[in-house]
């Protein structure tokens, strides 16, 4: 059965969905999208999605075509139509469609579109972990904004899976950042500790919900760089993004985090993430 999109204001068929050859989307991914977790047909803080969408549109100077407020109703709405129990929600804004040039254009009107994907819980590398491999972190210095400028994304990606790795953390110049699609954290000595949210990670918020479950748990937290030599010593490695949830991470380049398990501290964010998702 064909899935419904969102188009603007209009519910589409795949099928019915034209986008201009002239979206500026495809000549220079002058755009910004969010990626939703759905659980049990329903979004899954939304409202912090939207936050980061409004703040990634604003600084691209893109004028939303519609509010938060309007927009989650009509997100809520596809989901029903589609059926969507477990998945996500894709949407993004193009600033529209004009001939090519760099500038703005004066007169066009951002491109709105959203659709839904089954996608079930990674539960098997949760409980089992993956490996990683590092990498130059190569990306411009506005990555807090949720662009539609992935290609260095994609290529990372592409790199751990030509490493037959589960994905690449990135540093600049030895200070790790992020992943390719997650954020990291480490845990040294009953510490969770992860980059500050500043403009060369993405404000991820599952990264955010974890943050805040680790401190309600009583552990310390720091959000503060970390060196790829510090790392390899961490006691515990976890990525955390809204398809891969606590992911533990087992060896980073061929090398074991510690005894080459998930840790207990993973576990237990783990299990607390698992109660925000159970309503």
């Amino acid at each position: 059965m064909s899935l419904t999109y969102l188009y603007q204001d209009r519910f589409v068929s795949k099928e019915e969905l034209q986008i201009s050859p002239e979206d500026r989307g495809y000549y220079f991914g002058d755009g910004v999208y969010e990626v939703f977790r759905v659980y049990h047909g329903r979004l899954y803080e939304a409202a912090a999605h939207f936050e980061r969408w409004e703040k990634s549109a604003a600084a691209l100077r893109i004028p939303l075509p519609f509010p938060s407020g309007e927009l989650t109703g009509r997100l809520e709405e596809l989901i029903r139509i589609n059926g969507l129990s477990e998945g996500t929600v894709y949407m993004q804004v193009t600033r529209g469609a004009a001939p090519r040039s760099h500038p703005f254009p004066a007169d066009t009107k951002p491109i709105l579109m959203a659709y839904t994907t089954e996608a079930r819980r990674p539960l098997n590398t949760m409980k089992e972990g993956i490996s990683a491999v590092t990498m130059e972190d190569i990306r411009w210095l506005r990555c807090d904004l949720k662009t539609l400028n992935l290609l260095p994304n994609v290529l990372a990606k592409q790199h751990a899976v030509d490493q037959g790795a589960g994905d690449v953390i990135l540093h600049r110049n030895g200070t790790v950042t992020e992943c390719s699609a997650s954020n990291i954290m480490i845990v040294k000595d009953g510490a969770v500790i992860t980059h500050p949210a500043n403009h060369l990670i993405l404000h991820g918020i599952t990264r955010a919900v974890v943050l805040r479950l680790a401190q309600g748990l009583g552990l310390s937290v720091r959000e503060t760089p970390f060196t790829l030599k510090e790392l390899r010593a961490a006691d515990e490695v976890f990525i955390t993004g809204t398809t891969v949830e606590v992911t533990p991470v087992i060896s980073v380049d061929g090398v074991p985090v510690a005894d080459g398990r998930p840790g207990e501290i993973t576990r237990r964010l783990q299990n607390e993430f698992e109660k925000t998702i159970s309503f």
